[in-house]
């Protein structure tokens, strides 16, 4: 009898912070807003500069699809015929809190078999994603400047050694869609 006080004011505890702090669900009714990736959202010019010094160039088109579910980033190279087009969707997963990134490329399927997850960093305006691919690890961070309004991506690499720049991409508005 003296445990029941206990147990009824734990239970008490329980249900009012279960009342106060829902988990947020994914799902249909469950649209994925975020206000850093608002930004994102456009038509840009992207130079994309690799470890080895070359560079390459693309357009990308980018836009919540799929019921506001994912930003899609539609890379094509501006060469003519095309040499590289990409598809990226990120999206977020509210059971683990964390960012999820596909990346479907002209490579095929083997490169795009693995998906990254990703964190934010609020105070450097970045999201820092991983891939734990079958031969290493690859690491893409966008990155928000305020004070340009352009974003950077940096993408790393690790294999046997240590870490290495696979390449960085520079995007600035383009005024008119690719």
């Amino acid at each position: 009898m003296k445990c029941f006080p206990v147990f009824a004011a734990l239970s008490l505890v329980v249900v009012t912070m279960s009342a106060q702090s829902p988990t947020p669900t994914d799902g249909r009714e469950a649209k994925f807003e975020d206000s850093l990736l608002d930004k994102l959202a456009g038509n840009w010019r992207v130079v994309r500069k690799f470890g080895d010094g070359h560079t390459a160039e693309n357009t990308v088109r980018v836009g919540w699809v799929l019921n506001h579910q994912f930003l899609e980033l539609h890379y094509l190279d501006v060469a003519a015929p095309p040499q590289y087009e990409a598809m990226a969707f990120i999206g977020f997963d509210h059971k683990t809190s964390r960012y999820v990134l596909h990346w479907l490329d002209v490579f095929g399927g083997r490169s795009s078999e693995i998906i990254g997850y990703g964190t934010l960093d609020e105070a450097a305006h970045t999201i820092y994603f991983t891939f734990n691919n079958l031969d290493g690890q690859f690491m893409n961070a966008y990155a928000f400047d305020p004070a340009t309004k352009n974003w950077t991506s940096v993408m790393r690499q690790k294999s046997k050694g240590p870490w290495s720049l696979f390449a960085e991409d520079k995007f600035t508005p383009l005024a008119s869609k690719p």
